[in-house]
């Protein structure tokens, strides 16, 4: 079994169901000091590799581990994680590596969600999810914290019940994460782009889908109108928002592969009829 991973491997899985368990392993005053981290990764302490590799290696994932350069500090982490019978590699070249050859990297954190991510985000937001409130937490999961915590309750109590769990509302007014414009027309999932600073194409693309979705304006994109009737068809059938999200989950998933890989192929029915 390989100790390591590229870049361009690693960047190949991005915002998919198949990206591994990605952890920062550069000392905590080094991190803080870049101030960057790769989208979807978490951080913990190399030197207390016993206390949190197993937990990580219970969520069924291989572990990759980064640091800034892919030197001493990474493949200290992977041999004892290794060592321990946990599946890790660590990135070829580090985050630098990673960054160079296009890969997504955060370098700016919005409100609430801290550089470093030793604990899962908690995010609260109203109850029956349709587009929006589904789109947010697919982001939140593929590229901000991976081990995110979503919860949702009636509207009216969403800030208080946020309160008491310390946990963040999106998609209600009043708050960080939620619409924005002279008329709300931009959603919450272009707010999360935009605090981030992440200008990724094919996510922007992906933004504009769920905001015509979301917002009536099926005129920005001609995915907006099918993406509204699987949200409405997809909340019809599931009463349990939880449940409601992990299947959204799988729609979002395809959406960005579309928009990242597949835009420019096209589909015909072949007849099949034997040539004469």
């Amino acid at each position: 079994m390989s100790k390591s991973i590229s870049a361009h491997e690693l960047s190949k899985l991005s915002g998919t169901s198949a990206w591994p368990t990605v952890v920062a392993s550069t000392r905590c005053f080094k991190f803080e000091e870049e101030g960057r981290a790769i989208a979807g990764s978490v951080w913990r302490d190399h030197m207390e590799i016993e206390a949190w590799g197993p937990q990580l290696a219970g969520l069924g994932k291989p572990i990759i581990v980064y640091c800034l350069h892919g030197h001493n500090v990474s493949q200290l982490a992977v041999a004892r994680l290794r060592s321990l019978g946990i599946d890790a590699r660590h990135l070829e070249g580090g985050i630098d590596a990673y960054e160079e050859i296009g890969g997504l990297v955060l370098k700016q954190r919005g409100p609430d969600v801290p550089l470093l991510l030793p604990h899962a985000t908690q995010w609260i937001s109203r109850e029956r999810p349709k587009i929006d409130r589904i789109a947010f937490p697919w982001l939140v999961r593929r590229f901000i914290d991976p081990m995110a915590i979503f919860h949702f309750v009636e509207a009216e109590w969403v800030v208080d019940i946020g309160e008491e769990l310390g946990a963040i509302p999106f998609d209600v007014d009043g708050v960080a994460y939620s619409h924005h414009g002279e008329n709300g027309e931009f959603c919450s999932v272009d707010t999360l782009l935009d605090v981030f600073g992440i200008n990724d194409p094919a996510l922007r693309h992906l933004a504009r889908i769920v905001r015509g979705a979301d917002t009536g304006q099926l005129d920005l994109a001609p995915q907006s109108a099918g993406l509204l009737a699987l949200s409405l068809g997809l909340s019809s059938i599931e009463d349990d928002d939880l449940a409601q999200l992990e299947k959204g989950m799988v729609i979002y998933d395809a959406l960005f592969a579309w928009c990242r890989h597949a835009t420019h192929e096209t589909h015909n029915w072949p007849s099949g009829k034997a040539e004469s």
